[in-house]
């Protein structure tokens, strides 16, 4: 169970802090509830405390988690299916997840099939929702400012985007030689 001021993580929202715990009569029952208020963008949802662990409703992790984390970003494998319904099925499954490091590999695909293809509105929406997910928990766990984090992030994503071009060329590369030498 958490208190007032506790930093927790909605696994579909992103990451606040427990501003109250209110008692309140719903449909002819009466549940206690979690008072959730986003920092960024100053979202409040009531959360009923019996169902916050079947919801996914977490602790915010660790600054040293935080860190390891946007670390490992530029490692995390994506797989691209060329299915659009199919895709987003995964992506969704992996944001509702909790898991920060599948909100991360959801973010790197999405971005990296914008670069190269473009984004339906669906997987634009869903680009920015995880997005959001992923700097708002960051930006708790390192006390930061939200333009440092998503600094960091973006630095981490196009750290990927270049090592993947940069073995393209070498693919091409390799390529252009075997062409070459066939030639001779």
């Amino acid at each position: 169970m958490f208190s007032v001021g506790d930093l927790v993580v909605h696994p579909m929202h992103g990451a606040g802090v427990i501003d109250a715990i209110v008692r309140e009569k719903v449909a002819g029952s009466t549940q206690d509830y979690y008072v959730f208020k986003m920092p960024v963008g100053g979202l409040l949802l009531k959360i009923p405390t019996a169902n916050s662990q079947t919801i996914g409703v977490r602790s915010v992790i660790q600054r040293p988690e935080a860190e390891a984390l946007i670390a490992a970003i530029p490692s995390l494998a994506v797989e691209e299916s060329s299915n659009w319904n199919k895709r987003y099925r995964e992506n969704l499954l992996r944001m509702k997840s909790g898991d920060l490091y599948e909100v991360a590999r959801v973010i790197k695909g999405l971005m990296f099939r914008e670069r190269k293809r473009g984004l339906s509105n669906g997987e634009r929406k869903m680009l920015h929702t995880a997005r959001q997910i992923l700097l708002s928990e960051l930006v708790l766990a390192e006390d930061s400012g939200y333009e440092e984090v998503e600094r960091r992030v973006e630095q981490a994503m196009l750290h990927c985007e270049i090592s993947r071009l940069k073995d393209q060329m070498r693919d091409r590369q390799g390529a252009l030689e075997s062409i070459e030498r066939a030639l001779e």
